[in-house]
């Protein structure tokens, strides 16, 4: 007997192949996608980069402009109005229907789907209980936890047996203690999920620990796209590098040495020609107040501080002078080296930690 809490199983032609393109007053949004069934795709980018909008065209909230397309397991859907298309969503504040419980909430989508009533309870009791909810299932929204509405939410849109789920910053509602555990969770369903799943996030974290391929967005353009650790080892624009933590610079190489193309040179490991990236993190940085003068490290600059903040359990000193560059040390090493806004100080970075790749 199939499993009615589970998606249809996938035919081999499934998937979403989009070109997703609007046009609104000055802002433009050109990106393609594509995914396989079983795929969680993480668009991640900075406010305003076009995530949200490309997650509206996608659900068919947001018509799309001359030479967009959305095609969904071989179908056109670009004509295929939003209550129409086997499209689930996950918003950012869940949008459950506070005047009905739990279990309704989740029988909404079906009823709607034209299963009768007590078929459309049963499935979601099912779905309640898969996520843990059993126990909820006459609650109202309001009588829920951050973590159990979100639950209930994923659900709801999952019940309709969607070939394509769409989360728009699942998370975002949830405070420090509460993600760490709903997120588990909800990579758990994910990884269970045999349709595409497309999520919007401005979390690098959330975007690493649930999604198989990145999407990075900026200014309505793709500008990286591949796996999390690739993405992570090899970032392309500043704001990828700031979002997984490491300095970035962009030069020409020649052999182990990278002659920036806004500063000075930096030696490598890597023996390289021609444009490329090279990046090492924060925590490589070691600081002095006077010149080393027994430092075995072949990169060394002449710095200023320009500002130092509490980064975790560490502080993050950022730098201006030969080079541009953040630097994390212990609190105890801050104050040894009584640093300030302005103290002077001498950077160096072993070669060995430093890693170069074509641009």
């Amino acid at each position: 007997m199939t499993d009615p809490t589970l998606p249809p199983s996938k035919p081999s032609d499934k998937g979403l192949d989009a070109h997703l393109v609007v046009h609104r007053d000055t802002f433009r949004l050109d990106i393609a996608l594509a995914a396989a069934p079983g795929d969680v795709v993480a668009l991640l980018g900075p406010n305003g980069a076009g995530k949200s909008t490309a997650l509206r065209a996608l659900a068919g909230l947001t018509p799309l402009s001359d030479g967009g397309l959305i095609r969904l397991d071989g179908t056109d859907l670009g004509r295929t109005p939003p209550e129409a298309r086997p499209v689930g969503v996950v918003f950012q504040d869940y949008l459950l229907f506070p005047h009905l419980s739990a279990l309704d909430n989740v029988a909404f989508g079906p009823r709607c789907q034209g299963v009768p009533k007590a078929a459309a309870r049963e499935l979601a009791a099912q779905w309640l209980e898969r996520m843990g909810l059993a126990e909820h299932a006459a609650a109202k929204p309001r009588r829920l936890s951050g973590g159990q509405a979100q639950r209930v939410a994923l659900a709801r849109a999952l019940a309709t047996h969607p070939r394509l789920l769409l989360l728009d910053e699942p998370l975002a509602a949830l405070d420090a203690r509460t993600r760490l555990d709903v997120r588990s969770q909800l990579r758990r369903h994910l990884s269970d999920f045999e349709a595409v799943a497309v999520l919007v996030t401005h979390d690098p974290l959330d975007a690493m620990v649930l999604a198989d391929r990145l999407v990075v967005v900026e200014h309505g353009r793709v500008v990286q796209e591949g796996t999390p650790s690739d993405i992570a080892r090899h970032p392309r624009t500043d704001y990828i590098a700031q979002l997984v933590g490491l300095n970035l610079y962009r030069g020409a190489a020649e052999g182990h040495t990278v002659r920036l193309d806004t500063g000075p040179a930096i030696t490598t490991t890597e023996d390289l020609s021609g444009p490329v990236f090279v990046a090492f993190p924060p925590s490589a940085v070691t600081l002095y107040r006077d010149r080393p003068t027994g430092s075995s490290a072949r990169n060394l600059w002449r710095c200023e501080v320009a500002g130092l903040e509490t980064h975790g359990d560490q502080i993050r000193a950022d730098l201006t002078g030969e080079l541009a560059l953040a630097a994390d040390l212990t609190t105890v090493a801050a104050a040894e080296l009584d640093l300030h806004t302005g103290a002077p100080v001498w950077a160096t970075v072993k070669a060995a930690q430093t890693h170069a790749y074509p641009a």
